[in-house]
């Protein structure tokens, strides 16, 4: 696992809030994942009477559809910046702005406790997943999805998958992203205490126009100095890669969600 990033933290030295267009790229992410997310946290028995913790809410479009759609009783988003959370405030969702990773920001139980592409970006991420555990009512589930990495060694050399790489090495070198260690999610969730362990991916189509295609382009364009920096593209190849991301020769995997979800047993935790 890498150690304390060098330059700062996600939202600091990399994806600032206060950066015009920032919002529209979460949102970009969250039109490719977020029907998934809510097919998988209803399926888990979202609904009526359960209180949620979102952890990392950034736009707030899982808070939100859990009260519209899943009918939760109520939401507590929380991160690090809330201003996109407040700029959406809807009956039922209680903003808190601060860093998770700061002991006793949230007290309670809840009974659904989820996280999204949050701990990927943490060095404290060891520590994390049981402090998140422990803030589940019996029978309650922590749901933690993080990105997997799909460009490996044998996949073809294209400007995507040279984009994909760069992006990955250049955000843990400067923030210390590091999703090396994401499938290793339902082993740590059983260690935490929790049972009913489980875990899928998600991989969304990688196609012109895409949502996930938009997001990727608007990443790199905000993570280019960092990519730069690796010295496995210039900015030329950071160009043709968005280019390739809109062309008919597009034919590449997007990085996959791995999601996996553990219960608080419902006699408490052992």
């Amino acid at each position: 696992m890498s150690g304390a990033p060098r330059d700062g933290r996600y939202g600091e030295a990399a994806f600032r809030p206060e950066q015009a267009g920032e919002g529209e790229r979460i949102d970009f992410g969250a039109v490719a994942y977020d029907d998934f997310t809510l097919s998988r946290l209803r399926a888990l028995g979202a609904g009526p009477g359960w209180r949620c913790l979102d952890i990392g809410a950034g736009t707030g479009t899982v808070s939100r559809r859990l009260l519209s759609e899943a009918g939760v009783t109520s939401v507590l988003a929380v991160d690090r910046d809330t201003r996109f959370l407040r700029e959406r405030a809807v009956p039922g969702l209680d903003v808190l702005e601060g860093d998770i990773t700061s002991a006793g920001l949230v007290t309670g139980r809840f009974q659904l406790v989820h996280a999204r592409f949050v701990l990927m970006h943490l060095p404290e991420r060891d520590r994390l997943i049981p402090a998140l555990a422990g803030l589940l009512a019996p029978g309650g589930v922590l749901v933690l999805s993080d990105a997997v990495d799909l460009t490996s060694d044998v996949a073809p050399g294209t400007p995507y998958t040279r984009a994909m790489r760069a992006m990955w090495q250049g955000l843990r070198a400067t923030i210390g992203t590091d999703v090396s260690w994401v499938p290793t999610y339902p082993r740590l969730l059983r260690g935490a205490g929790l049972t009913s362990v489980a875990a899928e991916i998600h991989v969304p189509p990688l196609v012109p126009g895409s949502a996930i295609g938009h997001f990727w382009a608007d990443t790199w364009e905000r993570g280019r100095a960092a990519m730069v920096a690796t010295g496995l593209v210039d900015d030329a190849a950071l160009d043709e890669a968005v280019r390739y991301l809109e062309s008919d020769e597009c034919a590449a995997l997007s990085a996959g969600m791995l999601t996996a979800w553990g219960r608080r047993p419902a006699a408490g935790p052992r």
